[in-house]
């Protein structure tokens, strides 16, 4: 029976190390796990104490009956439940960020130079250099292109030759609009008449046919893609 216990608490114990709170998408979830995990801890360590007592007073009883108490060895490598989630203190505990490493991933698009009002500055102030400051910004724009094809025509052929669009620019519309309907529907889970109207407010003049089958037709680029992303996801993993 004790046997059994031992091995129920270890592998009780493997268990709880595949937990990993940080995973938990969901604040509130992830914060009620992690309480619960520290409250286990608490209770084995207490548990563990409380064994410990109980040997020890079961030992001195003994003793005093004239027999031998259990024999106190010390595993060399004791494996038992690690502490790998932080405490209620540690959580509660402020820690400090750099932005140092943020900073050094942001493109720098373009600088500019701020100038103290000459003016507001005493006689004596002597220029110190700049202190630099990143702020991240976004410019929605039109891009509206109007192309002139170069056309020409053989009379000896009878055929009319006529420059190609850039590769990107079937239809009415680039690209660029393209990438972001096609995101915003499908990563954004905006629905067709938002993006009408997002559309419109920027500029952008388009049909809810167009955009419906922009959204719907014409995508077996992307469905080749995530076949063979599937396929091979299947045959990396066990």
């Amino acid at each position: 029976m004790t046997q059994k216990i031992i091995e129920s608490d270890k592998s009780i114990s493997d268990l709880l190390q595949t937990i990993e709170p940080k995973g938990i998408a969901d604040e509130s979830m992830r914060h009620t796990v992690e309480v619960l995990l520290n409250l286990i801890e608490q209770l084995q360590l207490k548990v563990k104490g409380l064994e410990s007592e109980n040997q020890r007073l079961k030992d001195e009883n003994n003793r005093l009956k004239g027999e031998l108490g259990q024999p106190d060895i010390k595993a060399k490598n004791k494996k038992g439940f690690e502490n790998k989630h932080s405490s209620e203190q540690e959580r509660k505990t402020p820690k400090q960020h750099s932005k140092s490493s943020k900073n050094q991933t942001i493109k720098i698009d373009r600088k500019q130079i701020l100038e103290y009002p000459q003016d507001k500055l005493p006689a004596d102030a002597e220029f110190k250099g700049y202190e630099e400051v990143i702020v991240q910004d976004i410019i929605l724009t039109t891009d509206n292109v109007l192309f002139r094809k170069e056309k020409y025509y053989s009379p000896l052929e009878r055929k009319t030759y006529l420059a190609e669009l850039p590769r990107g620019y079937e239809g009415e519309f680039g690209p660029g609009i393209k990438t972001l309907v096609i995101s915003l529907y499908y990563g954004g889970n905006m629905t067709q008449g938002k993006l009408l109207e997002f559309l419109e407010d920027i500029g952008i003049s388009m049909s809810a046919g167009y955009l419906s089958n922009l959204l719907i037709k014409n995508h077996a680029d992307f469905e080749t893609e995530k076949t063979e992303v599937y396929s091979a996801g299947l045959e990396s993993s066990p």
